[in-house]
Parts: C-alpha cells; structure tokens; sequence
C-alpha cells in the first residue's frame, strides 16, 4: 500500500506590527496585539482544553513571539485569566442589561414576569457550550490553581449577585419587593433560577430550552411566595381568592 504525499499549508507570514521610535510597538498595535492574543486563546481553550493548549501554541497562531507572550502574561495561568476575565465580562453583560430593560419597562408588567425575562436570559449564556466549558476548566484547575477559583467567584459569581442584588433594591424602593437582605435573595434567586440546569450543563446533559424554562417559573413562584411587596401581595391574595370564589 503507497504512501500518498499531502502538501504542507505555508505558515502565515508574520505580522510586523508598527513601532514606535524607541523600538516598540505603538499603544494601538500594543491594543490590537492582545486582542488578538485573547481571541486565539479564547479558541485553542475550547478547543483543546486547559492542559492541551501551551503559550507555545498560542504564540504560533496569533503570530507574535513567544518571548510577547511569557512577557504579557508570565505563564498559561496568566493567560486563561486573562481570557476567563473576558468572558465573564460577556457573560454579565446580558444580566445588567436584561435588569435595566425590566427596571424600565411598563407598569403594567408583573414582577414575576420582570424576573422570567432576566432569567431566560440567564439561562441562555450561563448554560451556553462556552460558558460551560470554562465553568468545567475552571473547576478542574481550582485546586492546583486557587487563584483562579478565586478570579471565577470574584469576577463572576460575586459580581453576578451584586447585580442582581442592585435590581431587587430598586424593586423594594419600589414597594413592589419586600426583602430584608437583597444579597442573600440574589444569592438564592441565581441559585434557583439557573443553579441547578448549570450543573446538569456542567455534567454533561445536553440542555432542553422548554424543561429548563418551566423549571426556572416554577422556582420563581417559589421565590416570589416570600418576596412580594405588600401591593402585590395583597392583588395576589385577591387574584387567588378570585379563582377559588364557587360561580352562582
């Protein structure tokens, strides 16, 4: 049986970034330059995991120097924090905007449905193939890498729940929620809401949209049966005694 020669692909050239008179790239080339260094992380993570991917890698396929990268980022720990700090960033994104456009939405819109709203949302990027699969790089890099476990809840978790948490604050201003402590009620929201098809997410299952979002109602109803405002508890109580009301 012959061997069939294949034709190598010729490397890319190397991309000459403009200098500054001293020798060093400009601010703007700097800029662009990591950015580029990040999306090619970004990609070779997924890809190929934590262990997988070397800076080696990652220089070859942005096309800069290896020397660039051990200076920008000291080691690969640096650099996946670097790129997880990113993506966080995307991932929070959705959430604050998702709180704004509720906080400013009409009236007449429940709370109940305000919160459906943020947690569709929610479950779209938390359970997302990307964020799931940094969730589990992180996990299996915390112990030998606490820092990075610390990064994920500082960046990530902490910021999610303050949040969340300035949300439920303008709700009770509003006399529509009645929390004593909003931290600890975003905590149990984000929880609830999302918790628990994250780690099913994490583990492997494959997420179902129409499960996931019944779920996720049921466990505000749970949520709001502690939480509503006097106002609402009051039309709720009437809504309910309404239905239970025999016709004659």
């Amino acid at each position: 049986m012959g061997l069939t020669a294949t034709r190598t692909k010729p490397a890319a050239p190397r991309r000459e970034m403009p200098k500054s008179r001293g020798g060093r790239p400009t601010k703007t080339a700097a800029i662009e330059r990591d950015q580029r260094l990040i999306e090619v992380a970004t990609r070779l993570f997924l890809d190929r995991g934590f262990d997988a991917t070397s800076l080696d890698a990652v220089a070859e396929a942005a096309r800069v120097s290896k020397p660039t990268v051990y200076a920008r980022y000291g080691d690969k720990r640096g650099l996946f924090a670097a790129v997880l700090r990113r993506e966080i960033a995307r991932w929070l994104a959705p959430l604050s905007a998702a709180a704004e456009t509720q906080l400013s939405s009409a009236s007449d819109i429940s709370v109940e449905q305000r919160l459906v709203e943020i947690g569709r949302e929610m479950l779209t990027f938390t359970c997302g193939p990307d964020a799931v699969a940094f969730s589990r790089m992180m996990t299996s890099q915390a112990i030998n890498f606490p820092d990075v476990a610390k990064l994920g809840k500082e960046e990530g978790w902490l910021k999610a729940v303050d949040a969340t948490a300035r949300f439920f604050d303008r709700l009770v201003a509003q006399g529509a929620l009645d929390i004593e402590d909003t931290t600890i009620a975003a905590e149990v929201f984000l929880d609830v809401v999302v918790g628990h098809t994250h780690r099913l997410a994490t583990f492997g299952t494959a997420l179902e949209m129409k499960p996931a979002e019944k779920r996720m109602r049921t466990a505000i109803k749970l949520f709001l049966a502690g939480a509503l405002g006097p106002a609402d508890r009051i039309q709720g109580t009437t809504k309910s005694a309404s239905r239970r009301r025999p016709s004659r």
